[in-house]
C-alpha cells in the first residue's frame, strides 16, 4: 500500500467517519458491560459551531472514546435545544422581512413558520460537530421539542402543580422589552453603567415650599404614587400627613413615613412607583398606595406618559429632563455609575413590570442538590473551587418564574373555563382538562350545572422556560419522565460526567441535579467538568461583535480536526480560560505530521532475520518501561479531569521518547535492513501510542492503525483495547535520562564546533557516578564514537562537559581551531565570573537578603552554584587546550 507523503487530513477525516457510522461504532444498547453516559449539553437547534462549543465537545469525545477504548458501553446522547427566546425572535425577524407581523398570525400559523424555520436551519451544528469527530450516538439524537420529549415537561409541570410547588402569582419579574417576554433572575445580567442622578422638586400642595428627590429614572415620575421619608428624619417631620404635587402630571400624591427609606442617600426623600421597581412595588403594598404602570410591554410609554405616549423609554428620559429643567423642577443632575439589569439573551435593559406568572417553589426542592454537592459529594465539581459559586446561589435561592410571554415552546398546560381567579386546571391533556374542569364546576355550583364543551376552554397562551425542559435533560433523554422503569433509564441513568461552562452553573447544572433528585432520587451525573471560556490573545471574550472568534469550520479546513482538537486542549485547562491562538492549531498540525512521518520512517524499513542489536533490545526495554510510567501518569491525570495535562504527557511521550529517541536508537544504518524482532516491537509499541492518541486524534491516529496491518471492521482502532500498565522498571529509566544528558553534551560540542556527524570522536570520561556501561552502544550509535574510555584525570587537549558528577572529554585538536577555541572559552569564563560577582554582591547585601522573599534568595543562590560550577568546567576546558 502506497503512502502519501503528506498527511492530507481533509481526505482522511470524511474517509473515516462514514466508516465508522457505517459500522455503527458510536450506537449503544443496554447490554452486560460497564455503561459509560455523556448526555451533551443541548446547542440551540439553529446554532452554529463556534469555539465554545469546540472546545466542550472535543473534551467530551476525548472521555467518550477513551470510555469505549476500555471496554465500556460509552453512550453519548446529543440533541438540540428549542431556545424559545432565540428562536422565536429569529422567525419573527424573517417574518418582518416579508412583511409580517407576528400580531397578524394565529397562534398555529406562527409555529409552522417556526417548525419550517426549525427544520431549515435546525441541526446544522449537530452535522458541524461530526466534522470535529465527535462520535456521539445519532441514533439517539433528541430535540426538546420531539413529542416525547415535550410530554415529560408536561407532565413534570403537572406532577409540581399538584404538589402545591408550583403556582400563578401576580408579581414584579424581568421584563425583556424585546423579546416581550418575563426572564428568570439568572437570565439578567447586570452591567456597570455610567449614568445621572437627577435631583427634582415636587411643590407642596397648598404651600410654596418644595421637597426635593433623587431619581435615576425622571421619566417614571409619572408613575409615582407616593412620597417617602423616614420617620426618624427630623429634616421632614413638618411634612408628615400633607401631600405633594407630580411635576407635569400635576397629580397629588401622599408623602408617607417609613424606615425602609435611607436618610443618607440622596435627600433622604424616596419617589415610590410601584409599578415599576420591586422595593417601591413593596412599600405600595404596605402602605395601600395606588399602582401606576406607565408602560407598554415594548417600552414605549402608555396613555399615563401624556404628550410623550408611544415613545421609547430612553428617548422619554432626555425629554422630560429638558421639560423638567425648562419648567424649573430639575434642582440639578450629577455623573453616576450604576448597575443596569440586561437580558441575557438580547442584551435590552430589563424592566421591572407586575404580571401574572407562573412560579416554582425552590427551597425545599433544593434541599438534596445542595446536599449532594457539598456534605456528600455524589455530584463532584472539577475544579472544586464552582462549589462556593453553587453553595451561594443555592442558599440564596428565589422560586423560579418559568413562565414566557411566547408562543415557541411546550405550551404551560393550565386550562380557564370561566373569569374567576381559580377557574381554571391543571391537566396533561385538554380531555384531561375537560373532565376536571366540569368536575370543580359541579363541587363549585349551587344551582343549576353547566356541563363544558372543550371550545369552551382556553389554554393559558404562555409557554415555559426553555430551562424548565433542559432541567430534565439526563432523564427524559432515556424516556424516564414517561416510564421512569423502563430498560433504557434504568441501564444509562445516572450519567457519568457532564462537561459544560461554569456560565450556566445556575441555568442548567443546579436543576439538573434538582431534578435528579425529585424525579429518580439519586444524582443525574457523578462528576461535572467545567471549562473555561475561550478567549482571544488579548484576553477577550470572543464575539461576533468583536470579530475575534475564528471560523470553526475554516480551522478545521486549514488545519484539520485532530490539529484543532489538540491546538485547544493544549492550553486548557479545567475552569482556566482558554487564550486562544491559532499557533497553537498549528502546533497540533505538526504534531500530526510528525506521527505520520514517524509511520512512513518506520514502514519504509527494509526487514530481514538478523540479531537484534543490543542497541535496539536496550532502547525498546526503555521505552516499553517509560510507556508504562507515562500511561500511569496519564491514569491520574484522567481521574482529576487534567485533560490537557493528560494530553502533554502524550505529546511529550510520542514526540520525545517515541519519535526523537527511540526511532533514532532502533534505525537501521542507511541502505541497511532492520531487523525482524526490532521491527515487530516497534510496530507493537507504535500501536499502543495511536491507542493513547486516539481519543484525542480520532481520524489520524485510525487512519496509521489502519494502514499499520491489514485489519477487519471488528479490529477497527475505534473499538480497540487501551492499554493495561506493565511493569515501570524505574532504574532504567533513570539511566536512559542520563544517558540521554551524554548524548546532547556531546551533540552540543559537535554543533558548536562544525564538527560533521560522519567524523568518528572520542570519548573519554571520569566516571564518578559509576554508571552502566550497558548505554554506552547506544550513546556511541547516537553521537558516532569511536570509543567510550574510562580516565581517572582529566584529558589534555580535550573539551569536557559534565554530568552529574561525571566529567566528558573530547579531544579536538586538530579538529578545531585550538587558538580560536581558547579565545571563545576565555571570553565565556570571563562573562561568568563577571556574572558570578554581580550574585555574590547581591548575597552579601544583608539588606537584600532581610527583605526579599525566600524564593528569590534560594534563586539568586542557585545561580551563584551554576556560575561556580561552569567556571570549573570552563577552567578545566581552558587548561585541556593549552597544553603543550
Amino acid at each position: 500500500m502506497d503512502i502519501p507523503s503528506k498527511y492530507e487530513p481533509q481526505q482522511v477525516e470524511s474517509h473515516w467517519y462514514d466508516y465508522w457510522m457505517q459500522h455503527q461504532y458510536f450506537h449503544s444498547t443496554p447490554d452486560q458491560r460497564e455503561p459509560y453516559t455523556i448526555v451533551i449539553p443541548p446547542p440551540n437547534v439553529t446554532g452554529v459551531l463556534h469555539m465554545g462549543h469546540m472546545l466542550n465537545n472535543t473534551i467530551q469525545d476525548v472521555l467518550i472514546r477513551r470510555a469505549r477504548l476500555m471496554g465500556k458501553n460509552a453512550c453519548w446522547v446529543p440533541g438540540t435545544d428549542h431556545a424559545s427566546i432565540a428562536t422565536e425572535a429569529k422567525v419573527v425577524a424573517k417574518l418582518k422581512a416579508s412583511g409580517i407581523k407576528k400580531s397578524d398570525l394565529t397562534r398555529e400559523a406562527f409555529l409552522n413558520h417556526a417548525w419550517d424555520w426549525t427544520h431549515e436551519y435546525g441541526g446544522v451544528i449537530l452535522e458541524q460537530l461530526k466534522k470535529l469527530g465527535c462520535s456521539c450516538d445519532w441514533h439517539r439524537t433528541k430535540f426538546t421539542m420531539d413529542d416525547d420529549m415535550y410530554a415529560s415537561v408536561i407532565k413534570v409541570f403537572v406532577d409540581l402543580y399538584r404538589k402545591g410547588l408550583i403556582y400563578r402569582g401576580y408579581r414584579m419579574v424581568n421584563w425583556d422589552p424585546e423579546a416581550l417576554t418575563t426572564l428568570s433572575d439568572e437570565e439578567v445580567i447586570y452591567e456597570e453603567r455610567q449614568g445621572l442622578l437627577y435631583y427634582l422638586s415636587y411643590p407642596i400642595e397648598g404651600s410654596s415650599e418644595r421637597v426635593t428627590i433623587a431619581t435615576t429614572r425622571p421619566e417614571t415620575i409619572l408613575g409615582d404614587t407616593a412620597i417617602c421619608i423616614n420617620p426618624l428624619d427630623e429634616r421632614y417631620h413638618h411634612l408628615k400627613g400633607k401631600k405633594a404635587i407630580v411635576p407635569i402630571c400635576n397629580r397629588a400624591i401622599p408623602i408617607i413615613e417609613d424606615d425602609y427609606v435611607d436618610m443618607e442617600f440622596g435627600t433622604g426623600c424616596l419617589k415610590v412607583t410601584p409599578a415599576h421597581d420591586v422595593n417601591d412595588m413593596a412599600l405600595g403594598e404596605k402602605h395601600q398606595l395606588e399602582t401606576i404602570d406607565i408602560f407598554n410591554a415594548n417600552a414605549t410609554l402608555n396613555s399615563f406618559g401624556l404628550h410623550y405616549k408611544g415613545q421609547d423609554r430612553f428617548l422619554v428620559r432626555k425629554s422630560i429632563a429638558k421639560e423638567l429643567e425648562e419648567k424649573g423642577y430639575l434642582v440639578k443632575a450629577e455623573n453616576y455609575l450604576t448597575k443596569v439589569g440586561t437580558s441575557e439573551r438580547t442584551k435590552a435593559v430589563i424592566e421591572p413590570r407586575l404580571s401574572d406568572q407562573w412560579f416554582l417553589k425552590m427551597e425545599d426542592l433544593v434541599k438534596p442538590a445542595l446536599k449532594a454537592v457539598l456534605a456528600t459529594h455524589e455530584v463532584n465539581f472539577f475544579p472544586k473551587k464552582f462549589e462556593n459559586t453553587y453553595r451561594h446561589w443555592m442558599e440564596n435561592i428565589r422560586d423560579w418564574n418559568i413562565s414566557r410571554q411566547l408562543w415557541w415552546g411546550q405550551q404551560i398546560p393550565a386550562y380557564y373555563f370561566g373569569d374567576g381567579q381559580d377557574d381554571f386546571v391543571v391537566a396533561e391533556s385538554k380531555a384531561e382538562a375537560l373532565e376536571m374542569a366540569n368536575a370543580k364546576l359541579s363541587g363549585l355550583s349551587q344551582g343549576a350545572k353547566k356541563t363544558l364543551k372543550l371550545e369552551d376552554l382556553k389554554q393559558d397562551d404562555d409557554v415555559l422556560d426553555t430551562w424548565f425542559s433542559s432541567w430534565l435533560w439526563p432523564i427524559s433523554v432515556f424516556g424516564g419522565i414517561m416510564e421512569p422503569d423502563n430498560e433504557e433509564v434504568n441501564y444509562y441513568y445516572p450519567t457519568n460526567d457532564l462537561v459544560t461552562g461554569p456560565d450556566i452553573i445556575f441555568f442548567w447544572v443546579a436543576r439538573m441535579i434538582i431534578a435528579g433528585y425529585e424525579y429518580r432520587g439519586e444524582r443525574p451525573f457523578e462528576n461535572v467538568y467545567f471549562t473555561g471560556l475561550v478567549r482571544d490573545k488579548q484576553r477577550r471574550k470572543m464575539s461576533k461583535q468583536l470579530g475575534n472568534s475564528p471560523d470553526a469550520l475554516d480551522l478545521i479546513e486549514r488545519y484539520g480536526a485532530d490539529g484543532v482538537r489538540v491546538g485547544l486542549l493544549l492550553s486548557s485547562a479545567a475552569g482556566n480560560d482558554l487564550m486562544f491562538d491559532e499557533d497553537l492549531c498549528q502546533q497540533g498540525k505538526n504534531f500530526a505530521n510528525k506521527i505520520w512521518n514517524a509511520f512512513r520512517l518506520v514502514k519504509g524499513w527494509e526487514v530481514a532475520d538478523l540479531p537484534q542489536p543490543d542497541a535496539s533490545q536496550l532502547g525498546i526495554a526503555w521505552y516499553r518501561s517509560k510507556f508504562n510510567e507515562t500511561l500511569v501518569e496519564i491514569e491520574d491525570h484522567f481521574g482529576k479531569y487534567r485533560i490537557s495535562d493528560a494530553l502533554m504527557a502524550i505529546y511529550k511521550l510520542v514526540w520525545d521518547d517515541f519519535c526523537s529517541w527511540l526511532l533514532e536508537i532502533v534505525k537501521p544504518s542507511y541502505q541497511q535492513p532492520i531487523d525482524r524482532k526490532t521491527l515487530e516491537a516497534v510496530i507493537e509499541l507504535f500501536e499502543q501510542n495511536l491507542k493513547i492518541l486516539h481519543p484525542y486524534m480520532p481520524f489520524l491516529s485510525e487512519e496509521v492503525w489502519q494502514r499499520m496491518a491489514p485489519r477487519t471492521p471488528k479490529e477497527a482502532l475505534v473499538i480497540a483495547k487501551w492499554p493495561v500498565v506493565g511493569k515501570v522498571d524505574k532504574e532504567l529509566i533513570n539511566d536512559f535520562d542520563f544517558a540521554a544528558e551524554v548524548i546532547v553534551g556531546v551533540r552540543a560540542i559537535r554543533k558548536e564546533k562544525n564538527i560533521a556527524m560522519k567524523e568518528e570522536l572520542d570519548l573519554s570520561v571520569r566516571n564518578e557516578e559509576n554508571f552502566t556501561h550497558e548505554w554506552d552502544v547506544v550513546i556511541g550509535k547516537l553521537t558516532n564514537l569511536s570509543q567510550i574510555v574510562p580516565v581517572d584525570e582529566p584529558v589534555e587537549g580535550a573539551l569536557s562537559f559534565r554530568v552529574k558528577s561525571n566529567e566528558y572529554f573530547i579531544p579536538v585538536k586538530g579538529a578545531v581551531d585550538v587558538a580560536a577555541e581558547i579565545n571563545k572559552i576565555q571570553e565565556e569564563l570571563n562573562y561568568t565570573k563577571g556574572f558570578l560577582l554581580s550574585v555574590q554582591n547581591k548575597l552579601n547585601n544583608e539588606r537584600f537578603v532581610g527583605n526579599a522573599p525566600e524564593q528569590v534568595i534560594a534563586l539568586e543562590r542557585k545561580k551563584q552554584a551554576d556560575a561556580e560550577a561552569k567556571i570549573e568546567t570552563l577552567e578545566k576546558s581552558l587548561s585541556s587546550l593549552e597544553q603543550p
